[in-house]
């Protein structure tokens, strides 16, 4: 088993939960403990077939309160989960969670405390989250209400602040803490919360001259100030951070001259997460980090080491923690025993496959899909460099239907909606494997629905196979298709013009027309088939050149599609 955190579009719920049902889950009893305080118990998921992505064992209601919180707040943190393995039993391993779960506090607080006394103890961050039962990445979360000053952890003991705020004011520097802590106790104030809160820590430009490390009169920039003189900010941020830099490296340098072992600048937004340190005084090597965040604000962090640094100090052994160089062993297998191995394995499966034709056509349809050392099969670009056509096409009724469909199958295969096409893998050995696995526990109707789209996307246009699938399935352009201005504004042959105009108003009305422009006579076929302009409307008009099979006006070819129909036709019964 595997404890991690995955997004919440990367995981679905799995047929096989008990719960699972076409009905929403009543959710009211759960809803306020997770707004507040988030997921805690991890879900218990397996992997789904598609890359990156879970269906969910056990944990439906808490999945479904998250989506509505995502719903409600436009984005939520990935979901601690517990990835399942081959072999691993759901009940045991449910079990199991809650139980360990259990013996952790519910409220933040007492976890931060619980993990900060635990740390003091010598325990890492790995060794918490096994002892509890939770990811690495929740720990951390707890520990990092360390950041907050004491009112602001009181108050979210108190449950005054919700979790999303929280989690934004670690995020702010001491300072900024102080300014949002006057007004959350102003009564006649309104400290910003959420999402608010976060474009208050970052959205502005506005750099206050208080957070300058260099002398204010040396700015050669212009500096606004308020109506009271109380608050002044520089006018120009770029400016600002060229003179800050300078003042960053000349602290780092003075401090370096103090005689610390090393001074490190993290990048800017970047924190500085105490608990992975260690308390290092100078003469023991310790160093300085400096933090540098978004509104300018420099903070210092004299003497820490890194928990595995401090273990070197105190052993004086500079080489502890580090993984020497392995020396490369002797491979198991010769490469002509690999050679041998794989050929006899190949021969006896590919025997066996032929008793196994629904295996074979799921195994065809995953190489297609997703390709492989042997395969490699491209989506029909439909590539047209004129905007016409272009528009043309994507207006069609044709185009939607077909997109509607390859969404259904994107979804019954687990991949992405934003996929632009099914097939077109990057012949991934291991994910064609996945895939097929995938393929495996479809039924054959829907394997065929795949199946069917893949060879759709995969149909070149323009050629003999079109023909004949079309004059096969009986095609009826005429319900896929209706004459649009640029069908006619794409036709520059005078003969076929008016051979058009016979079959639409007539042989006479084209005799008579028949030395007029182009423009005119293709004016006169619109009229006939909309009925304005005095013609009478002409219903289910199917120009030759969109019919199954083809129709070609003239003797002089030319027509790609009829040549290919002239070959492909002796193959079909009369």
């Amino acid at each position: 088993m595997q404890l991690t955190h995955i997004d919440l579009g990367q995981l679905s719920i799995a047929a096989v939960n008990m719960r699972h049902g076409k009905r929403a889950p009543d959710i009211s009893d759960i809803l306020p403990s997770i707004r507040a305080r988030g997921v805690l118990v991890p879900l218990l998921v397996r992997p789904n077939g598609g890359p990156d992505q879970f269906e969910i064992v056990a944990g439906r209601r808490r999945y479904v309160a998250a989506k509505t919180i995502a719903d409600e707040q436009g984005e939520v943190d990935p979901l601690p989960c517990a990835v399942m393995e081959p072999g691993d039993d759901a009940a045991a391993l449910e079990a199991s969670l809650i139980e360990n779960i259990a013996r952790l506090a519910p409220d933040a607080m007492s976890q931060y405390e619980s993990f900060v006394r635990l740390t003091k103890l010598g325990r890492s961050v790995a060794e918490i989250a096994a002892t509890f039962g939770i990811t690495e990445r929740m720990v951390g979360q707890r520990l990092a209400l360390g950041n907050l000053l004491p009112k602001i952890r009181d108050a979210y003991r108190d449950e005054e602040i919700d979790a999303e705020t929280i989690r934004h004011l670690t995020m702010a520097s001491k300072a900024q803490q102080k300014e949002w802590l006057a007004l959350f106790a102003d009564a006649e104030s309104s400290a910003p919360r959420g999402y608010q809160l976060k474009q208050w820590l970052f959205g502005g430009q506005s750099i206050a001259t208080k957070v300058a490390l260099f002398p204010v009169e040396d700015y050669p920039g212009p500096i606004t100030a308020d109506l009271f003189g109380e608050d002044s900010y520089f006018a120009d941020a770029e400016l600002f951070w060229q003179k800050q830099n300078e003042a960053i490296a000349a602290q780092r340098d003075g401090l370096l001259a103090a005689g610390w072992s090393d001074v490190i600048i993290l990048e800017p937004g970047e924190h500085f997460r105490s608990w992975e340190y260690e308390k290092t005084p100078k003469g023991k090597g310790g160093k300085v980090f400096v933090t540098v965040s978004h509104r300018g604000e420099v903070e210092t962090h004299e003497g820490y080491l890194s928990r595995k640094e401090a273990r070197r100090t105190r052993r004086d052994d500079p080489t502890d923690g580090d993984v020497a160089a392995a020396k490369p062993s002797r491979p198991e297998v010769t490469s002509g025993m690999q050679n041998y191995i794989d050929l006899h394995r190949h021969a006896a499966v590919r025997v066996a496959l032929l008793e196994h034709p629904g295996t074979a056509l799921r195994l065809m349809v995953a190489h297609a899909i997703a390709g492989s050392g042997l395969w490699s099969v491209k989506p029909e670009p439909q590539q047209t460099r004129n905007e016409a056509i272009a528009a043309s096409l994507a207006a069609s009724a044709s185009d939607a239907t077909f997109a509607a469909k390859r969404g259904e199958v994107l979804a019954l295969l687990g991949f992405s909606d934003e996929e632009i096409a099914v097939i077109g893998g990057n012949g991934d050995d291991a994910g064609t494997a996945g895939l097929f696995v995938r393929l495996l526990a479809l039924p054959d109707g829907d394997v065929l629905r795949v199946l069917a789209l893949v060879m759709g996307e995969s149909l070149e246009a323009g050629s003999a196979v079109v023909e004949a699938l079309g004059v096969h399935l009986k095609v009826e352009m005429g319900i896929a298709w209706q004459p649009d201005d640029a069908f006619f504004d794409l036709i520059r042959d005078r003969q076929v013009v008016n051979a058009m105009l016979a079959e639409v108003a007539g042989k006479p009305v084209a005799d008579g027309n028949v030395a007029e422009k182009l423009k005119t006579q293709k004016q006169i076929i619109r009229d006939s088939l909309a009925g304005t302009n005095g013609r009478t409307r002409v219903e289910g008009w199917l120009p030759g050149w969109m019919q199954f099979p083809v129709r070609a006006y003239t003797d002089r070819g030319g027509l790609r599609i009829a040549e290919h129909w002239a070959r492909v036709r002796p193959l079909f019964a009369d």
